[in-house]
């Protein structure tokens, strides 16, 4: 006896020693063949930059949809890891309709701060209903607050391949966010104004949402004419500007303080529309309108960088709608439309920029011919393959809704839509005369980069009763594209030191279950999961009764 209490003693202080020795030496393991749960250096960096709590709150709790609680299990696993790099990372779920009789006002409140709910259809036994829930996350840290989105939708994604998008990217959105609060030094991004660019209602949502990550500043080019030089230096004080669907154009005094200013090391978004065309300009008693080339003196300067800017329309078979009134009066009645001069783009997935995005809305888009020089051409989006250019001066028709297509001229597809440029930049005044003297003008510059979008109108956010709305949300047809946040990722890679941005290459794969086959087989598993279960004890006890009296006779 007294050895069997020796054994049990030492077996207890080996536990405990076991157990003291493992609270000092942390660690975790990722089995997975994806390695879903291993953070990447920037977002472990993001994660250790707090010496004081952080606290995420995820607004995913109790009874949940499969879809939701496998975001909710995928989403508990990555903030642990999170907190496994620093202990100042707390979070919690709640649910924030809890209260069923403040459940109007609390949806509204949310709404109010911007958190988008996710309408939910929920089966059980034949019976269909909606539930509205809010897969977002609040990471707050000394009184700031980023919304996370947890939930990526894409058009036309099963049930499975949008809770795949959405793991994908929670370790982004969240180092993002961790980012985003403890930022202490924000980047500078200049606005150019002065050549009938986009006005600030509709940039604002846009603006309004990288000024979380940089501060944002107007320079007008008015005053290049009176004083070049002045300009250029203001510009210089800028990490990016940005150009949003300039109308006039541009003089070459202006053009060269923009060339100085990125053969500096200024990065630089152009948005440009080479064709004159609005789909305001054709709601008249004509239902048309003339499309014409717009001249924005321009060709020259991106030709140097290794792109051109095509002035023809981009004619698509993948398609926007738009809406269109019949009817007079109160019997007006609102229809969506086909309209082949607004593109539906899809991403290949071939750069961190546009890996796991929703479609973009491209609005008469031109077309870019990349041209062949030292600079590295990234296309980030093409038009389908089942599309064409359209030239101008041509007249267009919102009778075209009437007709349908034929696809046997849409032959000529893939055409460049948003070219991202990379290299030592080489001065598109190189051996030319100048406009005017600088005494530290440079032929040839540092590494850089530039993005040029054949469409002014990607950056561009409707108005609804004189305030922006979200930027790719059309209040027409009610549909969300994803603009935004393939120009938030643009600004972000161009910008981002720590390679942030690069944490979107990661693929994960998460197997779900076959919805169908679970119905169809549901009372067959019901049965293994509690039949099997209760044989298997009987068995048990059916044998150990039969050993036991074998062996003791009884």
């Amino acid at each position: 006896m007294k050895k069997k209490l020796l054994s049990i003693l030492k077996a207890l202080i080996i536990l405990v020693a076991f157990n003291i020795l493992a609270s000092f030496v942390y660690t975790r393991f990722d089995l997975t063949e994806d390695k879903r749960y291993t953070l990447s250096q920037p977002a472990i960096h993001a994660a250790e930059a707090f010496t004081s709590p952080v606290i995420v709150d995820v607004l995913l709790d109790e009874n949940l949809p499969p879809e939701f609680a496998k975001l909710k299990l995928e989403t508990k696993n990555i903030l642990e890891e999170f907190a496994s790099k620093n202990n100042n990372i707390k979070f919690s779920f709640v649910n924030p309709l809890e209260d069923e009789s403040q459940t109007e006002t609390t949806i509204a409140e949310l709404q109010g701060l911007g958190l988008t709910p996710a309408n939910v259809t929920v089966g059980d036994n034949g019976k269909v209903s909606q539930e509205i829930l809010f897969p977002w996350a609040m990471v707050t840290f000394n009184n700031k607050t980023v919304k996370v989105p947890l939930l990526k939708n894409k058009l036309g994604a099963s049930s499975g391949e949008r809770v795949n998008n959405s793991v994908q990217n929670l370790e982004y959105a969240f180092a993002d966010a961790f980012t985003k609060v403890n930022l202490k030094e924000k980047k500078q991004v200049a606005v150019i104004k002065g050549n009938g660019e986009l006005e600030d209602m509709f940039v604002a949502d846009y603006l309004t949402t990288i000024r979380d990550y940089y501060n944002i500043g107007a320079i007008t080019l008015d005053s290049v004419e009176s004083n070049p030089l002045k300009v250029l230096e203001q510009l210089k004080n800028f990490d990016l500007a940005i150009i949003a669907k300039p109308t006039e154009a541009f003089t070459d005094a202006e053009k060269y303080v923009l060339d100085q200013y990125i053969i500096h090391g200024g990065k630089s978004m152009w948005f440009i529309d080479n064709v004159a065309i609005e789909l305001d300009s054709l709601f008249n008693e004509k239902g048309s309108a003339m499309a014409f080339p717009r001249n924005l003196n321009m060709t020259d300067f991106f030709f140097n960088y290794g792109v051109r800017i095509n002035p023809v329309l981009v004619n698509d078979m993948y398609f926007t709608q738009i809406v269109l009134a019949s009817g007079e009066g109160t019997d007006s009645q609102y229809n969506p439309v086909p309209w082949l001069y607004n593109p539906m783009v899809f991403s290949r997935n071939n750069h961190p920029i546009n890996n796991n995005l929703e479609a973009l809305r491209f609005q008469f888009a031109n077309v870019i011919d990349t041209l062949p020089n030292a600079n590295k051409k990234t296309i980030l989006y093409w038009s389908s393959p089942l599309s064409k250019t359209d030239g101008v001066p041509k007249e267009i028709s919102l009778d075209i809704i009437n007709s349908q297509p034929n696809k046997d001229i849409y032959t000529n597809g893939n055409k460049p839509l948003a070219v991202l440029l990379e290299g030592e930049f080489t001065s598109s005044f190189s051996n030319r005369i100048k406009p005017f003297k600088l005494n530290d003008g440079l032929e040839k510059g540092p590494e850089n980069k530039m993005l040029v979008v054949a469409d002014g109108d990607i950056i561009k956010n409707q108005i609804r009763n004189g305030r922006p709305l979200d930027l790719g949300y059309d209040k027409w047809t009610n549909n969300f594209y994803g603009n935004k946040e393939f120009l938030l990722n643009s600004i972000n890679y161009m910008l981002d030191d720590d390679g942030l941005i690069n944490i979107r290459n990661k693929k994960v794969a998460i197997p779900l279950l076959d919805p169908e086959k679970i119905a169809d087989q549901k009372s067959k598993w019901q049965l293994m999961n509690i039949g099997v279960p209760i044989l298997l004890t009987l068995l048990f006890g059916f044998i150990f009764n039969y050993i036991r009296k074998k062996k003791y006779g009884t």
